[in-house]
């Protein structure tokens, strides 16, 4: 799962990944200018309430 936190991001806009915690499964997405632009989060069904998970937008691509 992306969680985008500006209404678009360019490709190659994000050029720098870093993990949120150490050994966590949560990568931010940051622009040049050190900006957050998303969260990605890896195996979201297992983490997140599958009412969420309802009314997210699936997005592919």
């Amino acid at each position: 799962m992306h969680i985008h936190l500006v209404d678009r991001i360019s490709s190659g806009g994000a050029v720098r990944q870093e993990p949120a915690v150490e050994g966590t499964t949560a990568v931010l997405d940051c622009d040049a200018q050190g900006r957050l632009l998303g969260i990605e989060l890896f195996d979201a069904r297992r983490r997140l309430h599958p009412d969420l998970l309802a009314v997210a937008e699936r997005i592919d691509g």
